[in-house]
Formats: structure tokens, C-alpha cells, sequence
């Protein structure tokens, strides 16, 4: 697998995120998905980062991202990052693809002085929860968009 760098509105990273969007859909029963305002603005380095992975024939099988985040009424902390759409397609799931996206991204979110990693997801991906509690992310007080929903799991792990 190969990781590079695409902008957030880029077609393969369009593609995987409708992808994600109807698992998101299809998990929680809404039929819409997540509906976190992003603009592929907040992607861009040095205050963010959007990687997309790539198989062996060239085709698209993984997103994620990283966006600065300060102190603000959503309940986010001066010099947060926040990881967003990680995704890796049902084929590609179990060989350790999302780990390496997820170290990546903090990687690139500590070279450019974050000093917490952040997500939100939801109490219906099991698969989610794992592997960050097994990178290293608690529990933390919600912040985000989705602050206030029962099913919102918010968790943080320090970059230094």
C-alpha cells in the first residue's frame, strides 16, 4: 500500500468519503451520515492533512485526515488536531492499513506542533474504538459537532 497526500476534494478521496458516508448511514440508521461542517481548506498543511492509500493496481482504499483545532465553544483545546474520515474499505480491513494511516497522521500533526490528537466516533464501531484504544487514546470530556449525541465516543491521546 502506498499513503500519499491528495486535497480533501480530490476524486478518490470524494469517492471513499460517499463510501463512508452510507456505512455511517447504514451503522446508525440516520440515512445521512456524518454531517460535521468540513471544507477541504481545513486540510490543508501546514494546519492539516489529508492522506488517501493507494493498492497495488492504483486504487483507492483508505482515507484520513487531521485539521487544526483551538480553544473554542465546541469544547476543543488550544493546539489540538483532530483526526477525520479514517476509513479503510471492507477489502482492505484487517491488514493493518488504518494503524499506519493513524500513525501518519500523527506524525505529521506533532512535525507541525499539535499537541493532541482528538476524534469523535460512535458507539455502533467497535472496530474504531479498538484500534485507538489499542494506539493509545482515552476517553475524553465530548467536544465537536456531535457533542451532545449519547452515541458520540470522544477520545485523545498527548503528541508529546
Amino acid at each position: 500500500m502506498i499513503i500519499q497526500p491528495r486535497p480533501f476534494d480530490h476524486a478518490d478521496a470524494v469517492k471513499l468519503n460517499a463510501q463512508v458516508q452510507r456505512e455511517y448511514a447504514e451503522r446508525y440508521g440516520d440515512g445521512e451520515g456524518d454531517v460535521t461542517p468540513l471544507d477541504p481548506s481545513m486540510f490543508e498543511p501546514p494546519h492539516g492533512l489529508y492522506l488517501l492509500a493507494y493498492d497495488e493496481r492504483g486504487r483507492p482504499v483508505a482515507t484520513g485526515g487531521w485539521r487544526s483545532q483551538e480553544r473554542n465553544d465546541e469544547g476543543y483545546a488550544d493546539g489540538d488536531a483532530e483526526l477525520k474520515r479514517m476509513f479503510v474499505i471492507p477489502e482492505g480491513r484487517g491488514q493493518g492499513l488504518a494503524r499506519r494511516m493513524l500513525a501518519a497522521l500523527e506524525a505529521d500533526a506533532r512535525a507541525a506542533g499539535r499537541i493532541r490528537m482528538v476524534l469523535e466516533t460512535g458507539d455502533k464501531q467497535p472496530e474504531a474504538i479498538a484500534l485507538y484504544a489499542s494506539s493509545g487514546y482515552t476517553p475524553c470530556e465530548k467536544f465537536g459537532y456531535y457533542r451532545m449525541h449519547d452515541s458520540s465516543l470522544c477520545m485523545a491521546k498527548p503528541l508529546r
